[in-house]
């Protein structure tokens, strides 16, 4: 027997219900809560009672519970509902549940008496037969009905009198990040009270959980604002508790707290918002048997430059409400754009008027003012000529491109808004896409906005999808101003563009989507793929982007555990028997499903658009997806099979924290080698390191001169001033305490290396053992623990993890800075930085500081030792050949008298013989050690008194 399931994607709004129909189902909760539902049926109730039932016309919902487990952002939700038919005959029972647009139906099985149901998930056929249409409902395409975001799952059954029937839903979705949160939201709507309602839902991030928060229950006219106003407490009930990676949240209300907050059993929307730890770096990449899921989203960089063009409906249809929160929406949108912006705003109807002909305007208080008010005059009139706006709006901007020299890396968007069809000009939505999309020619983003139910949301949804943008539907009753504000506030802060992610071919397939024009702030870039060679320890990594005026380069090997140490089948509660529930292969699955369903939406190739509907089915009847091209069909289980047991579907976190591992890019498991030893690196002698230890390399001479710098803790020493190529170098010294039986009260060493160049343009470079700064007039923070290459106009700063930084100025000058950094430090040493001269051909004669001021002068030996040549002063000596008399080196006309020594540079994995100069190198360098003191780390000096003597 196959019983077919009525799959409606519609809203249905539900009225109140009258106070004797409150009454009776209280009474009924309040007898029967404590029942069996066998006892229940049974039980006798009082008069008063019996007589209100009479009321009651439809089954009453005896338990409504959901139970959530989301991880990694990664989301299963099972929905349970009993409904109890207490009446003398069969009555018609109706289960209905909002579910997230973006989520996948995965299961439904339910129990009607002694019967028991199950859906199988199957193709779906061009065409039904005769007979299929007068028992199934066709469900509409996914767009269809949609509540801003939302989507209704009906099922309707008759329920035997005197009888039960359960219902159990199972749904997944990827958690998107938007305005810096993870947003979950469960739907209950049950329509009238309930005994047993519970929401459990349980969190791993293995990342950290942050900023968790359970704001109040939100209503229809709420939906899709994320920013709550006034009480921000959560809703009565509610049970929060977490640790650093596991959360737990529980949401119980008992009938009387139901009737306060809604007494028809329309509660609102339950949601959780979270954010993970996230760092600067290549993001957090997670491997589990076979398949990977990358997510991308830095933090702390600095905005890039917009180009936005408005295009506003101004017809007759947003008369109203509309238009005044679309203007009240700009006004507060307006004031958040940037200095470094620019924009234009056009109006349209059947009429197309533009604010500023010809250009866009930079963002200035005056044309703020004068923007604001062209829009408060802006009055509704006229039809509706989507297409004649957009192509303005297009060639606006394109012409402003092609005009002006804006900034290479600025983002070029347009903003469009309406709420309605389009009534004028071109009509034909193939026609207005094709227009639109030549018009573009994807040069930037179009992001499209639609209000009410009579805006043509496929038209919108695809428009954007063909464009590099986003799409959003709002209803016509909710606020729109504050839905505006919301979404441009995703949109409105662009932070990276052009930005690619790399795995190496041979080691991964089926890679999803890893390209994206735009990274904007509090949103995240998710890639997902599989694994080619799973014997692999590795998987290398590689992320390119442009940020304002620097190019990114960020990379990382991230290693690959065994797979027995993250199996996770057989943990309690996510086996289904069907297989095991591999999280991050079905996160793939759900990204590649995804993609293939909007490629077709973007073709127009009658053969493409065959191929991409066919694979999207197979994907989906793999992994038992309900898609618009698959149905769901419910077929009747054998006669003893056992009811429907929410535990043998839902997954739980039971156990997963010691079997579940994230690797992050910095983090290996415990077995696996980690390739991070310094690198040796092959550049001059000429250095600063150790204690401080300065050697000066002669290549012509063919030795080396070297010194010590006995300075204090705090002092900045000048390395290198150059003010006629405008480079500069200061180091600043940390202090440690003096080994036993030294010599020494302390020990110095460089804590933070500044580098400051002003050619081309200004930007400066700190540098600690740990983090490195970058600002060129936008501030970029990059960790010392993960590799990375970023690239401006002039400057580039390559870093190898935890080994060394390399920073190169103008393709002629470059700087390498060791990290040295110690696990288990003794008490007389720090973390700290060498700073080694490795090209010095763009610096100029003029050039000063403690090592710059020997780049281009010669030294020369005048008294060499008694048993040495002048050769081999400068080569490696054995003892016996060591000078046993004082040398002397001429320098600038002074003698400085030396003596031999032994260095070791390069981390100590290289032992250099040089001719010391004691007492601070004195008479060797120009003027006293004190005449190279920086009053701070950016201190260039306009002049030093000693530089004249060069």
């Amino acid at each position: 027997m196959i019983l077919w399931l009525w799959l409606c994607w519609t809203f249905c709004p539900s009225t109140g219900q009258p106070d004797s129909e409150l009454m009776a189902r209280y009474l009924e909760e309040q007898l029967l809560a404590d029942y069996s539902i066998a006892e229940q049926v049974a039980r006798r109730v009082p008069r008063q009672a019996k007589f209100l039932q009479r009321l009651e016309t439809r089954p009453r919902m005896s338990e409504f519970n959901v139970r959530s487990t989301i991880i990694s952002r990664y989301a299963f939700t099972t929905v349970s509902c009993t409904m109890v038919n207490s009446g003398s005959e069969a009555r018609e029972a109706v289960f209905e549940m909002q579910i997230p647009a973006a989520a996948f139906i995965s299961n439904f099985t339910m129990s009607i008496g002694n019967k028991t149901y199950y859906g199988e998930v199957t193709g779906r056929e061009k065409k039904n037969s005769s007979d299929d249409r007068t028992t199934h409902r066709k469900p509409p395409s996914p767009t269809d009905g949609r509540e801003n975001g939302y989507e209704t799952f009906k099922a309707s059954v008759f329920i035997p009198r005197k009888m039960q029937a359960r219902f159990l839903l199972h749904y997944e979705e990827l958690l998107q990040r938007r305005l810096g949160k993870y947003e979950y939201t469960v739907s209950i709507r049950p329509q009238q009270l309930v005994g047993r309602l519970r929401v459990e839902v349980n969190i791993l991030e293995n990342s950290g959980i942050v900023s968790l928060e359970v704001p109040p229950l939100r209503n229809s006219k709420q939906k899709g604002n994320g920013k709550g106003e006034g009480d921000v407490s959560p809703p009565p009930s509610t049970v929060i508790g977490h640790t650093k990676t596991l959360a737990k949240v529980t949401f119980n209300p008992s009938v009387v707290e139901q009737t306060r907050i809604a007494r028809n059993g329309i509660l609102g929307d339950f949601i959780i918002r979270y954010d993970v730890n996230r760092e600067l770096s290549i993001g957090d990449v997670q491997i589990l048997n076979g398949y990977f899921v990358h997510y991308f989203a830095p933090t702390d960089l600095p905005p890039l430059p917009k180009n936005v063009v408005f295009v506003l409906d101004s017809s007759a249809s947003m008369v109203g409400t509309k238009l005044k929160q679309t203007k009240e929406a700009l006004f507060t949108i307006l004031q958040d754009l940037r200095p470094e912006d620019h924009f234009n705003i056009i109006g349209f109807s059947n009429r197309i008027k533009v604010w500023q002909q010809d250009r866009l305007v930079p963002v200035t208080p005056n044309n703020i003012r004068d923007a604001k008010k062209y829009i408060h005059n802006m009055s509704p009139t006229g039809g509706t000529n989507i297409n004649g706006a957009l192509q303005t709006g297009a060639k606006l901007l394109n012409d402003y491109i092609a005009q002006n020299d804006i900034d290479a890396r600025s983002v070029s968007l347009i903003i469009f808004l309406t709420d309605g069809r389009p009534t004028v000009g071109e009509t034909q939505s193939s026609k207005i896409l094709s227009n639109t999309k030549e018009a573009i020619r994807d040069k930037f983003c179009l992001f499209t906005i639609g209000i009410g139910n009579d805006v043509d949301h496929k038209l919108l949804e695809r428009m954007a999808l063909e464009n590099c943008g986003m799409t959003r539907h709002f209803q016509e009753d909710e606020d729109a101003a504050s839905h505006l504000k919301g979404f441009y506030d995703e949109i409105g802060t662009p932070l990276l563009s052009d930005i690619r992610v790399d795995y190496p071919e041979d080691d991964v397939e089926h890679v999803t989507q890893n390209f994206f024009p735009n990274y904007f702030n509090g949103s995240e870039i998710i890639i997902a793929g599989k694994l080619i060679n799973r014997t692999s320890d590795k998987l290398h990594v590689e992320v390119t982007a442009s940020n304002s005026k620097k190019y990114i380069l960020l990379k990382t090997d991230v290693a690959i555990d065994l797979p027995s140490r993250n199996d996770i089948r057989g943990v309690p509660g996510l086996d289904d028997g069907k297989g095991d529930k591999n999280y991050i292969e079905r996160a793939w699955s759900y990204l590649t499903i995804k993609e293939l369903l909007n490629s077709r939406l973007k073709s127009d190739d009658s053969r493409e658009k065959d191929y991409l509907m066919e694979k999207a089915k197979s994907m989906a009847l793999a992994y038992n997806f309900v898609t618009p091209f698959t149905v769901l069909k419910m077929r009747e289980a054998g006669l003893h099979s056992e009811p429907p047991q929410e535990e043998l579907v839902s997954p739980s976190t039971d156990g997963i924290g010691e079997k579940l591992q994230s690797l992050q890019g910095h983090k290996a498991p415990p077995g696996i080698r980690r390739e991070q030893d310094k690198q040796r690196i092959k550049v001059s002698k000429t250095s600063a390191d150790g204690d401080p230890h300065f050697v000066i390399d002669f290549p012509s001479s063919k030795f080396s001169v070297c010194f010590n710098i006995d300075g204090e803790p705090g002092d900045i020493l000048r390395l290198v001033s150059d003010h006629k190529e405008s480079v500069t170098v200061n180091g600043q010294l940390i202090g440690a305490p003096a080994p036993p039986n030294g010599r020494k009260k302390h020990r110095t060493y460089f804590s933070t290396i500044t580098i400051l160049s002003n050619k081309p343009e200004r930007s400066y470079l700190e540098i600690t053992p740990r983090r490195i700064i970058l600002d060129d007039g936008e501030r970029l923070v990059l960790s010392c623990g993960r590799s990375a290459v970023v690239r401006s106009r002039s400057l580039e700063v390559s870093i190898s993890a935890n080994s060394n930084v390399t920073v190169t100025i103008r393709d002629t000058i470059s700087f390498v800075i060791l990290i040295h950094r110690y696990k288990k430090p003794a008490p007389y040493q720090r973390n700290h930085l060498g700073f080694y001269i490795s090209n010095s051909k763009g610096l100029s004669s003029d050039s000063h500081g403690l090592l710059g001021q020997f780049l281009n002068h010669e030294v020369k030996l005048l008294q060499e030792p008694l048993n040495t040549s002048h050769h081999q002063a400068g080569q490696n000596q054995t003892e016996e050949l060591k000078p046993s008399s004082t040398t002397t080196l001429k320098v600038k006309g002074r003698l400085v008298p030396v003596v031999w020594k032994q260095r070791r540079i390069y981390n100590g994995q290289q032992e250099v013989e040089c001719w010391f100069a004691k007492n601070n190198a004195d008479k060797l360098i120009d003027g006293s050690y004190k005449d190279y003191l920086a009053s701070h780390p950016f201190d260039t000096g306009t002049s030093s008194g000693t530089t004249n003597s060069l």
